[in-house]
């Protein structure tokens, strides 16, 4: 499968571009300047100049599907986490792409839960989520808890609404579980939040969506 990481020099998109390309996908990531590509190209994935808040139309050509870890860090949310995002569902359904993966944030759909400072940054995400999901695209919106540093555990939690403090989950864990999530049926159409857990990634995208 060809797969675009939308943000793929973040901490996040590094992550998950490194595990793509060691997969069996052929992967392009999205980088704002020249001297970013290196980064994306060492692990073996093909760098593409492209703007997330202007014209993506070329990052897309020849993509099987797309996966969104970008972010701004809170700097501009609404311009690269919503609009940058909108934009790029746009530009997928223009360029025939029909799978879109979201690297999304828990509490986006409900941010008056979430820390006071952060009610700024869940709203725009969560609104790109939903204009995601009235698309004609085949979505999965993946929502981990705040990101560690920590080392890959290979299991995770899954939900519709986590509950509790102990939400975080490792950035590895993250990007292992966009991996299994570009093939798993189980995961087309579905929202869910993302914690460190116990079942193992591939067996909590099989049967813990349903619980």
């Amino acid at each position: 499968m060809n797969v675009l990481v939308a943000g793929s020099h973040g901490q996040a998109g590094r992550h998950a571009t490194r595990v793509l390309a060691e997969s069996d996908h052929d992967v392009r990531g999205t980088v704002r300047a020249e001297s970013q590509a290196s980064d994306i190209e060492d692990p073996g994935a093909e760098a593409v100049d492209a703007d997330l808040t202007g014209d993506v139309s070329h990052a897309v050509e020849g993509m099987d599907a797309i996966v969104f870890a970008a972010g701004s860090g809170g700097e501009d949310v609404s311009g690269v986490d919503r609009d940058g995002a909108t934009g790029l569902v746009d530009a997928a359904e223009a360029g025939g792409v029909d799978r879109f993966l979201v690297l999304g944030s828990i509490d986006a759909d409900r941010p008056e839960t979430g820390p006071a400072a952060l009610r700024a940054y869940l709203r725009p995400k969560g609104e790109a989520d939903e204009y995601l999901r009235e698309s004609d695209l085949t979505y999965t919106i993946v929502r981990p808890g705040p990101l560690t540093d920590e080392d890959l555990t290979g299991r995770i939690g899954t939900g519709a609404d986590l509950d509790g403090d102990d939400v975080e989950i490792s950035r590895e864990d993250v990007s292992r579980t966009l991996v299994a999530a570009l093939g798993a049926v189980r995961t087309y159409g579905e929202t869910f939040e993302l914690a460190a857990g116990d079942e193992p990634t591939e067996e909590a995208l099989r049967e813990s969506l349903d619980g």
